[in-house]
C-alpha cells in the first residue's frame, strides 16, 4: 500500500501538511471541512504538492521534516530547487565568527 504526503495551500495563502493513503479521499474530507480544524477555518483548500512513500513510516517521518522547516525551504522543496534547500537549511545554522 502506497502512502502519499500532500501540502496544501488554505484560502488565507498558509500550507498544511498531512499524509494519507487515500488522497482522494482525504482531499473531499478536507474540501467539506472535516477531520482537520485547521483546514476547516480556511478553505477552499488547493492541493499543490504530492508525494508517494512506501510505507506510513517513511511519509509520517517526512511530513515531521517538512512541519520544521520555513517557507522558503517548503518552497524550494516543491519545486525541487535542492540547491535552495542546502542553502537555506545551512542559513539557519550557520554562525559568523566574530573578529
Amino acid at each position: 500500500m502506497d502512502f502519499t504526503l500532500y501540502i496544501l495551500e488554505c484560502a488565507d495563502g498558509s500550507f498544511y501538511i498531512g499524509h494519507t493513503d487515500d488522497l482522494n479521499r482525504r482531499m473531499e474530507q478536507h474540501d467539506l471541512g472535516l477531520g482537520c480544524v485547521y483546514t476547516s477555518t480556511r478553505r477552499p483548500v488547493k492541493l499543490i504538492h504530492a508525494q508517494a512513500f512506501e510505507t506510513r513510516y517513511e511519509a509520517l517521518t517526512m511530513e515531521r521534516k517538512l512541519k520544521g522547516w520555513s517557507r522558503a525551504k517548503k518552497q524550494a522543496y516543491m519545486a525541487g530547487d535542492w540547491d535552495a534547500v542546502g542553502v537555506l537549511a545551512k542559513g539557519k545554522h550557520r554562525y559568523q565568527r566574530l573578529s
